[in-house]
């Protein structure tokens, strides 16, 4: 089973760093223990070490949980730095996190005024 993150309705970004070498148990109790977040509520919890070239992310598809770990060959994930904070993303932010770029873009183009131009 392959996990769509647009397709589950929260993802929460963890900021700051986190020791990658905790697994399940670890991760869920710094969630439970630190941020007071439900582990078992239908969403992706993504978590960042000290190096941007890779993630875990933890899932509960109600019948346990996934542990899932990727590291990039190439590039690095901009990933939010502020430490000790729970950042929930929309779809659209997870896509910008995974295409490299960062969550919060600075602006938009806006679209077009019939009849101005400039």
């Amino acid at each position: 089973m392959m996990i769509n993150f647009a397709s589950v309705p929260k993802c929460y970004l963890i900021t700051g760093y986190t020791d990658l070498r905790k697994g399940i148990d670890g991760l869920a109790a710094i969630l439970t223990g630190k941020y007071g977040l439900n582990l078992f509520e239908e969403a992706i919890f993504l978590f960042c070490g000290r190096r941007c070239d890779r993630f875990k992310a933890l899932y509960f598809d109600g019948e346990g949980f996934f542990l899932l770990y990727k590291r990039y060959d190439q590039g690095q994930l901009n990933w939010p730095r502020k430490a000790d904070s729970v950042e929930v993303l929309s779809p659209k932010q997870v896509d910008w996190l995974f295409d490299g770029l960062s969550i919060y873009q600075k602006q938009k183009i806006q679209p077009a005024k019939i009849g101005a131009l400039t």
